[in-house]
């Protein structure tokens, strides 16, 4: 096998589209239903380690500002000279936290619902068929448009349990959206497993338990690990995890390690527990 940077110019090997447009209306709601029904005290929990949940509720705003096109004075979004991509994401996203730092709960709800509802709008109508923005964890960039809409909805949903966990619920088990968020992060299979040596016609199957399931079987061909189905291959290891571990490794909201622990792995050790450092997020 040949391992070879992926090309886009081929995205098969990203496996079969998503179609996640239907589900950004409702997302919207269950975080506004959420938000509402905080306690005063509940918005300055810590949700993510630096951040309130004030913080991140700013952030999700942002990110539709950031859909939209729409811009505030004061916040500029350009990279600086010789900054990665990770560090320019993380810049701008303090910096317009930081700009949003007085804001009432009131007034974050309000505008969440203004264009959280104009974002929803716009993915609804979305052509999934047409180029999108990259998505550097699955190797994509640019990426299909399908990709890039799931891509979206999967910072939405996760934001929403980081906030349902600061304040001492589970994470939601409505197994649409769940079975969506997964088969998305998913997608991060083959660039993961890109240093990864393995014979073509290899596979690796990934499968996730309830309350969403799903089984991804990833294969080596000669330049790149693929999604694509392919009619016959030599199942070389597999991987079975449960739905809560899996979203979690890939938001890094546990550790590699820790999942191998959870995990049921038969097989070749070296590509399971390669499988198992994915990860959905820029980080």
């Amino acid at each position: 096998m040949n391992l070879q940077p992926n090309d886009v110019s081929t995205p098969s090997w990203l496996g079969e589209p998503i179609d996640a447009r239907s589900l950004f209306g409702p997302e919207l709601a269950s975080l506004l239903d959420l938000l509402r029904g905080l306690r005063s005290d509940e918005w300055s929990r810590t949700a993510v380690p630096g951040w309130t949940v004030a913080d991140l509720a700013a952030h999700i705003l942002g990110d539709y500002y950031g859909r939209l096109g729409w811009s505030t004075a004061g916040h500029q979004r350009t990279m600086a000279a010789g900054e990665t991509l990770e560090a320019f994401i993380h810049r701008v996203n303090q910096e317009w936290i930081d700009l949003h730092a007085a804001h009432s709960p009131s007034e974050l709800i309000e505008s969440l619902e203004l264009a959280g509802s104009q974002v929803a709008r716009q993915f609804e109508g979305t052509d999934l068929g047409a180029t999108g923005l990259g998505v550097s964890w699955a190797g994509a960039d640019p990426a299909p448009k399908w990709l890039d809409v799931a891509r979206e909805f999967t910072e939405y949903w996760t934001h929403r349990q980081q906030i349902r966990h600061a304040i001492g619920q589970d994470t939601d088990p409505e197994p649409d959206s769940l079975a969506t968020v997964l088969d998305t992060f998913m997608r991060a299979l083959p660039h993961t497993l890109r240093h990864t040596p393995a014979a073509a016609g290899s596979q690796l199957q990934v499968v996730i338990d309830g309350p969403a399931v799903g089984i991804w079987t990833v294969t080596a061909t000669d330049d790149r690990w693929s999604l694509a189905e392919t009619p016959s291959g030599r199942l070389a290891a597999s991987v079975r995890l449960d739905s809560e571990t899996a979203w979690r490794l890939c938001t890094r909201g546990i550790d590699p390690g820790t999942a191998l622990s959870r995990a049921r792995i038969s097989g070749e050790h070296q590509i399971a527990e390669a499988a198992c450092q994915i990860v959905s997020i820029v980080y």
